[in-house]
């Protein structure tokens, strides 16, 4: 009888497991966010940052699940100041609210006027909205582009940081896409 039970109870729990693991991957669908200017995992071209115009990369992205009401963007680096000893996560853009038929952005298109309607910006770690470029002090940092699907439109944020984001979409989520970019400074 007790070598029946723990069966039952060993199956009861690879069961849960399982369906955990698949409701998990069927709720957290991954959409393709790309752009024409750099490959995952490949360097931003100058451009793009603060040795260049430092204008916004082009953005393109597809998979945006059925039922997304909005989307939202936060571009960071994880590897602030130094990538050898980072310290904090530097903010370089959010947005959100932009609408769920959106499909991306053509290079340099951060200024109010040129976002899609609808769509909110937040504030970067300059304290400013808008688009700031990689610029790292020191070393090759990462830049994750991360795109976010949601059942929401979210209310207006204030401060509209990206904390206060991540918070207002808990339990909205229902699909991202990542993009990674590499940069270091040429002088």
């Amino acid at each position: 009888m007790r070598d029946s039970l723990c069966g039952l109870v060993g199956l009861g729990i690879a069961l849960a497991m399982t369906c955990g693991t698949a409701c998990a991957t069927e709720g957290n669908k991954a959409m393709e966010l790309k752009s024409s200017a750099f490959a995952q995992n490949a360097d931003i071209p100058s451009l793009y940052t603060c040795e260049g115009s430092d204008q916004s990369p082009p953005l393109a992205w597809s998979g945006v699940p059925a039922g997304t009401k909005s989307l939202a963007l936060i571009i960071d680096d994880p590897d602030a100041p130094d990538p050898a000893a980072p310290k904090m996560t530097w903010v370089h853009w959010v947005l959100y609210n932009l609408p769920p038929d959106a499909t991306g952005f053509a290079a340099g298109k951060s200024r109010p006027s040129d976002l899609p309607p609808g769509t909110r910006e937040g504030l970067n770690d300059w304290q400013r909205e808008g688009y700031g470029g990689p610029c790292p002090p020191i070393g090759r940092h990462r830049y994750v582009h991360k795109l976010y699907a949601l059942d929401a439109v979210l209310p207006v944020l204030r401060p509209a940081t990206k904390a206060a984001l991540e918070m207002a979409m808990q339990g909205h989520i229902l699909a991202k896409g990542e993009l990674v970019g590499y940069y270091k400074k040429k002088k």
